[in-house]
């Protein structure tokens, strides 16, 4: 899909002009990575190309949907660590990494994750997707034939 919606989107669109029945297909296209094998970001990318946005726009947009998610995740993960309580009525097994390794972690990913996005941004927006959709096909030709 994302393929289509590269080759066939208007990319006419910035990100201002956002509007709410845009931003309420971006979100049901980010719903959509509940299903396995659906990426977040990819699906949220595909849906702004099909509405027309440029590749810039599309991606900037799908990775500011994912701030909340992600920053939400990596606070849960680490709230898990630090309240971590035993009884004896509960199991109770070991936690495998502290509460600074997984702050520090964080920091890690997040940085990683900034210049990895900022490397992205310029890429895509002298370039088409095509690369991520052969990422794609090839891995669930090597999916296929592991499985098979």
């Amino acid at each position: 899909l994302l393929g289509i919606a590269d080759r066939v989107g208007a990319r006419k669109r910035r990100l201002g002009q956002l509007t709410t029945p845009h931003a309420v297909v971006y979100g049901l296209a980010q719903a959509l990575a509940l299903v396995p094998g659906v990426s977040r970001s990819g699906g949220t990318i595909t849906a702004g190309l099909f509405m027309g946005y440029e590749h810039p726009a599309a991606a900037r947009y799908a990775f500011l949907l994912a701030i909340p998610a992600v920053f939400g995740s990596g606070l849960y993960e680490l709230s898990k660590t630090l309240t971590r309580t035993c009884t004896a009525a509960t199991s109770c097994t070991p936690e495998i990494f502290t509460g600074l390794e997984t702050a520090i972690a964080t920091v890690v990913a997040f940085g990683v994750g900034l210049a990895v996005i900022s490397f992205f941004m310029r890429y895509i927006a002298h370039r088409s997707f095509l690369p991520f959709v052969i990422y794609r096909k090839l891995s669930a030709l090597c999916f296929i034939l592991l499985a098979a």
